[in-house]
């Protein structure tokens, strides 16, 4: 049966990867969940690390939504389930708006967006560029007039001077207003690697980022207008369904003890894995590779992914965790890695 929910919600998209949306994305969720909101954060695609930082600013899970991966149905219901009972719902869009994996843009953030009739603040990268960004904002426009495209972030603004030229540009070319102008920052304070932004569980001030990153939205954006963007989503349609953390129990697996190898080395899981492990029964068991000093009795071991390569001299160094583990996997402890 097909319900309708009023859910408030924004997509916050960008014109190309690396414009800095995750910054920007974290920075928004904690701002508003510091006003006292509670927010539902997603993440377009198969992520772990920016996921994992909108995850921290919420205060909990962070959900993908990823129309690839999954019937479209499938994504919009997830995305309902997990956005009911909340305030809001923001979604971290990946890569530039309309990319996707074919010159039609499919499974583009874009296309999520229109899936979840989502409103959508674009961020832009300012840096040298003034009037070229009305034309990018009016290609927008023309490329997909189906797209809500509510409001622009301008980012690495140089100046007081600079932002007039790009805000007067945009508004009267593009129509579409400037919510909010961030200047230049110098990244000391957010540590980058080859894959974007440092994974949360690794870096030395996790919390200490996302407090700036929230300062930086509430005096950079105007929080106010990203809300009333959000409140003019309509009603979303969605039919539910039986996902995996829904499905009958085909057997009794209560009082099974499943191990989850997660610290700083293994940690991208996605939360609707281990949920669906936890409602079939299953006991969940959280071990640190590199703090533990030997393996639990288990009955079973699931190892996820992670950067264990950043960490190797302390996982070799931790002998007796190490020889713990060869002994119950020879002894036959099933055993899944990532």
């Amino acid at each position: 049966m097909t319900t309708r929910e009023r859910i408030p919600r924004i997509v916050i998209a960008a014109h190309k990867g690396g414009a800095g949306k995750t910054l920007l994305s974290v920075g928004i969720v904690a701002a508003l969940r510091k006003r006292g909101l509670s927010v539902a954060a997603f993440k377009k695609g198969p992520d772990y690390i920016d996921a994992g930082w909108l995850g921290l600013a919420a205060g909990g899970d962070c959900y993908n939504l990823d129309s690839y991966l999954f019937p479209k149905e499938v994504a919009r219901a997830s995305f309902v389930k997990r956005s009911l009972g909340k305030d809001l719902a923001v979604i971290e869009g990946n890569r530039g708006v309309f990319d996707g994996v074919d010159a039609e843009g499919s499974y583009s953030t874009a296309e999520l967006a229109k899936l979840v009739v989502a409103p959508v603040i674009l961020v832009v990268d300012a840096t040298k560029m003034t009037r070229t960004a009305a034309a990018l904002l009016v290609g927008c426009r023309v490329l997909d007039p189906d797209l809500d495209l509510k409001g622009v972030i301008l980012n690495r603004v140089a100046g007081s001077r600079h932002e007039g030229i790009l805000r007067d540009s945009i508004e009267n070319a593009a129509a579409i207003p400037v919510i909010g102008s961030v200047k230049k920052l110098s990244l000391e304070n957010f540590p980058q690697r080859h894959l974007g932004l440092l994974p949360w569980h690794e870096h030395p001030a996790s919390l200490a980022f996302v407090e700036e990153a929230a300062l930086l939205a509430q005096e950079c954006i105007d929080l106010d207008r990203l809300l009333d963007a959000a409140g003019s989503a309509p009603p979303v349609d969605f039919s539910p369904y039986a996902g995996p953390d829904e499905l009958p129990r085909e057997r009794d697996d209560s009082g099974l003890r499943i191990g989850v190898l997660r610290d700083s080395a293994f940690q991208f899981y996605y939360p609707e894995n281990l949920e669906a492990l936890g409602k079939s029964g299953a006991r969940i068991a959280e071990i640190s590779a590199i703090e533990a000093k030997e393996l639990p009795e288990l009955d079973a071991l699931y190892i996820g992914g992670g950067f264990p390569e950043t960490h190797a001299q302390k996982l070799a160094e931790n002998l007796t965790f190490k020889e713990s583990l060869r002994r119950a996997v020879e002894k036959g402890l099933p055993a899944y890695a990532a």
